[in-house]
């Protein structure tokens, strides 16, 4: 049962969206160089107009900036769900973006435009990619809740676009050199990290350069059971480090026209004292069982940005990147096994995929008559190469008899699946038509895909246990995404809209060619018939204010086909008596439907309020279950303080019993309370100190989203850090 709070809450969020309205409409200007096409999106918070990457970019984008990152210490993407962004999550369990109850490779990421794909082992556990990246490198993120069809596969159940710095951040003022440094602690994991970046202008050229690093250990539960086993509360011991590179050098030419170079590193690198798996008398015993996972992403482009510095010209904005990227996930284990096959026990399990591709848009303003156009046309075209393989050693290759069972389900120095190329076709095209004045905005687009995999055998893949003799066939599809905006001015403050969008997802590697197992055990193998998931979306809202005081509402419903999940086809018995065999196949319906509201307001001379909420409910239609990834109703509530030079805010995040679950965990409802402020010392000017406590009241509560479906320890081994403390220091000369 939802607690008072809760309800009032949703009473009060209700009120105040539907008597203050929605965020202000963003205005029609054309684009700086550099600057990205979008259509028009405002954050409630903050009031800014979102820009992500060419044509991206719905009625539903919002965009946070540098500025609330630094001051509100989001330092990853469980702070943004927790203080900006209600109904945002991370699974780290997955090492996954939660949107509107969909994650894994439902939801794209980009940098800069580049998708960053979501890495799935199916077999061994090395999940993610949206986490191969540091908040301190980003001038600003945009959100888009549901599909954004123009910018391909992935982007199904929303996209978070990422913008990392660019010279003219740092080079404020007209200044030739800029410097921006940041330091922090934070408590919950015991970390402390520290971030440095330069820039300079001569000329036409400008370059930037920035490096970070940061270390620490677990992150707290509220668990305090320090034992080995099944009855451990306690996080299990971690020490982690990364790193991260960024350079970007530009020229710029004369007629609008500037050329770039980019190159990124992020290394992360983690490991783990897993007592969970330990025990007195087990396989495992007290300091015998380490795990440990390692991400890495390289990339290098290069860029082409083009401004008419008149209007003139069959173009007015243009941008073209040519990138190689290049991402790793291992996950390692080191043991010694003191029951079954007695001795050493190592693993290092591995995938990797390197793209090539380009993306390259143009966009045009003109007039018909009366009416206003804005086109955009682009393009995606982009080639991968996904390696999979599990190197270890272990005592089975002694032969001894007492192994041999135990042996039948240990497989290694293999590849669970053949080595695959992906190839993927891109073109798409917008129009923003404004009409009556500018008041009605009518926006179709369509974007085409063709997408093709083709797995290539390897002596990896023929030496695995459950190799058949066979290669699976190749997987292609193209798809049609289509979308629809309407946008009408009711007031000059006040604007309605509607909007449809279809998105699509094609099938992972690891969904169409995973294969694990032996006979006289069990089976998971892939389905190479699996067929691209498709989803038609519908949002309604109005919007109103400005940034002084503003709301908006938007209720949304989409129907998805063609799910992709895991099933049972055999059970226990024959070939396989220990598990069967198991694989994927298409759900043929399924829906997620809910509200969003969000309001804010500036009241006297130095408060701010603002208030956010988040309502998702989905079901799986052909089997009537619920979908157990889908979070419960949560909501923001902030009240902020603000001077020239220093300032506060106090947020609660609220959330309801999840309890639409079949098989996942019921969460049970909390409210949490955070308390930062920051300081700009009038006499150093450049530099901000900010700081905060988190949790402050030290409840105990779980992101129900984190939470396995199946967990082998207590629930509080699950839980959320109690309260904790961080403070970070930036300073911009």
């Amino acid at each position: 049962m939802q607690s008072l709070a809760v309800r009032a809450l949703m009473a009060g969020v209700a009120t105040a969206a539907l008597l203050s309205g929605a965020p202000a409409r963003a205005q029609t200007a054309a684009p700086a160089a550099g600057d990205t096409v979008q259509l028009e999106t405002v954050t409630v918070e903050s009031g800014e107009v979102g820009a992500s990457e060419g044509a991206a970019g719905t009625v539903t984008t919002s965009t946070t900036s540098r500025a609330t990152i630094d001051t509100k210490l989001i330092d990853d993407i469980q702070d943004l769900g927790r203080t900006q962004e209600a109904g945002i999550s991370f699974n780290r369990t997955t090492n996954s973006i939660n949107i509107r109850g969909l994650e894994g490779s439902r939801v794209l990421t980009t940098i800069d435009g580049v998708r960053v794909p979501y890495l799935a082992d199916a077999t061994r556990g090395a999940n993610g990619g949206a986490d191969s990246f540091d908040f301190n490198t980003l001038s600003a993120l945009d959100v888009t809740r549901g599909a954004d069809p123009l910018l391909g596969s992935g982007a199904l159940g929303g996209v978070l676009a990422l913008r990392t710095l660019e010279p003219d951040d740092l080079l404020l003022g007209g200044r030739r050199i800029g410097t921006l440094s940041k330091s922090g602690f934070d408590s919950a994991d015991r970390s402390g990290f520290t971030s440095h970046a330069v820039a300079a202008r001569t000329g036409d050229t400008s370059v930037l350069l920035q490096g970070g690093y940061r270390g620490g250990n677990e992150t707290d539960t509220m668990g305090t059971l320090d034992v080995l086993g099944a009855a451990r509360t306690a996080a299990n011991p971690e020490d982690y480090e990364q790193y991260d590179l960024l350079g970007k050098v530009y020229q710029s030419v004369e007629g609008g026209h500037r050329f770039g170079l980019t190159g990124e590193i992020f290394h992360r690198d983690e490991d783990f004292d897993g007592r969970t798996s330990q025990s007195a008398t087990g396989n495992y015993r007290a300091g015998q069982y380490f795990t440990g996972e390692e991400v890495e992403r390289r990339k290098a482009a290069l860029t082409y940005d083009f401004d008419t510095p008149d209007g003139e010209g069959w173009i007015d904005t243009a941008r073209a990147v040519l990138y190689y990227q290049d991402i790793a996930r291992d996950t390692r284990v080191d043991a010694y096994r003191s029951t079954s096959v007695i001795g050493p026990f190592e693993r290092d399990n591995s995938l990797d995929e390197k793209a090539f591709g380009l993306n390259a848009y143009g966009a045009k303003r003109f007039h018909t008559g009366a009416v206003q156009h804005r086109v955009t046309l682009g393009t995606e075209l982009r080639t991968a190469d996904t390696t999979q393989y599990s190197a270890g050693k272990d005592s089975c290759a002694l032969g001894r008899a007492r192994d041999r069972f135990a042996c039948g389900m240990l497989h290694t120095n293999q590849a669970d699946a053949p080595d695959v190329t992906s190839r993927l076709i891109g073109l798409y095209g917008e129009d923003e038509v404004a009409l009556l004045s500018g008041r009605l905005r009518v926006t179709p687009g369509l974007r085409f895909d063709w997408y093709r995999n083709a797995p290539e055998s390897s002596p990896e893949y023929r030496a695995s246990a459950a190799y058949d003799g066979r290669l699976p066939p190749e997987n292609s599809d193209h798809a049609f995404s289509p979308k629809l905006g309407l946008e009408y001015d009711l007031l000059p403050e006040l604007t309605a809209y509607a909007q449809y969008t279809r998105g699509f997802r094609a099938p992972t590697v690891g969904e169409l060619y995973s294969r694990y197992g032996a006979v006289g055990t069990y089976l998971r193998r892939g389905n190479a018939d699996l067929e691209a998931e498709t989803s038609d979306g519908f949002d309604l809202g109005l919007r109103y204010g400005d940034e002084a005081l503003g709301a908006r509402i938007n209720v949304f419903s989409t129907r998805y086909q063609n799910f992709i999940d895991t099933v049972q086809l055999t059970r226990p018995g024959g070939e396989y008596p220990l598990g069967g065999i198991s694989s994927y196949t298409n759900i043929p319906d399924a829906r997620i439907s809910g509200v969003e509201l969000g309001a804010h307001a500036r009241l006297l001379d130095h408060w701010t309020a603002r208030a956010s909420l988040a309502y998702t409910e989905g079901r799986n239609l052909t089997d009537d279950t619920y979908l157990d990834s889908v979070p419960p109703l949560t909501a923001i509530l902030g009240l902020g303080y603000a001077q020239v030079h220093w300032g506060g805010e106090v947020t609660t995040k609220l959330a309801a019993r999840r309890d639409k679950v079949d098989d996942g965990f019921e969460a049970p409802g909390y409210g949490v309370v955070d308390v930062t402020a920051y300081l700009e010392p009038e006499q150093l000017p450049g530099l901000k100190i900010a700081a905060g406590v988190f949790n402050l009241f030290d409840k105990t509560y779980y992101d129900a989203v984190t939470v396995p479906e199946t967990r082998a320890q207590p629930d509080l081994f699950y839980s959320e850090p109690g309260r904790s403390f961080r403070i970070n220091a930036t300073y911009r000369f």
